[in-house]
């Protein structure tokens, strides 16, 4: 009888901060997809958006540490970071496939990235590393709304999942911070009480 793979998410982004509705989307994903365990990577610098008001590489490392705490399901993984410079996708995928040949590495966006899809960097290649799992809301056009080649869309392995509707960004979250509002209850206790103490994104 053949081995199981296993099945790893892996869910990008600055984290800056991490919210609930990080949390929720590897949730959603985890047990609508079937997945053993979803992998948290926080980007050292992101090649799609500006970089400002960004909390250290350590910060945000600390930070989702903390949100995931004490929850087997989830971990934290730095090798972006440790990498330095730009964090693209397929170079990640690339060196976790190498890291873990017994492993389907299963790629969480949401169906806004899934749009831009054709922005990435050597997307012909991401696309044999891993599969995807789109998490969105009932009504999304899924693929049809893409700019990917016909060649690319034939490879592309899509998983739609629907994840709990929760308003809530990193921006917005700095923004109230910067304007002395609170932001309990839109990001982990511990991740709040981090936030106040190192006087983050004043």
């Amino acid at each position: 009888m053949a081995k199981k793979l296993k099945k790893i998410g892996i869910l990008g982004g600055t984290f800056n901060p991490v919210h609930i509705g990080h949390l929720l989307i590897a949730q959603d994903a985890l047990e609508q997809a079937g997945l053993d365990c979803v992998w948290f990577i926080p980007t050292a610098m992101p090649p799609h958006k500006h970089a400002d008001h960004l909390a250290s590489a350590t910060q945000r490392l600390a930070m989702v540490r903390l949100a995931i705490r004490g929850d087997n399901r989830f971990t934290v993984d730095d090798l972006e970071i440790k990498r330095g410079g730009k964090s693209y996708s397929v170079d990640t995928l690339t060196e976790l496939r190498r890291r873990e040949p017994g492993a389907r590495f299963y790629f969480i966006i949401g169906g806004d990235s899934l749009a831009e899809l054709h922005t990435w960097k050597n997307v012909p290649r991401l696309v044999e590393l891993c599969s995807f799992i789109v998490v969105t809301r009932p009504g999304f056009n899924n693929v049809a709304n893409t700019r990917l080649s016909a060649s690319i869309r034939r490879k592309l392995r899509l998983q739609f999942v629907y994840g709990h509707v929760c308003d809530v960004a990193s921006r917005d979250i700095r923004s109230r911070v910067a304007r002395g509002q609170s932001v309990r209850y839109l990001v982990p206790e511990n991740v709040f009480r981090y936030i106040r103490r190192r006087k983050l994104f004043r």
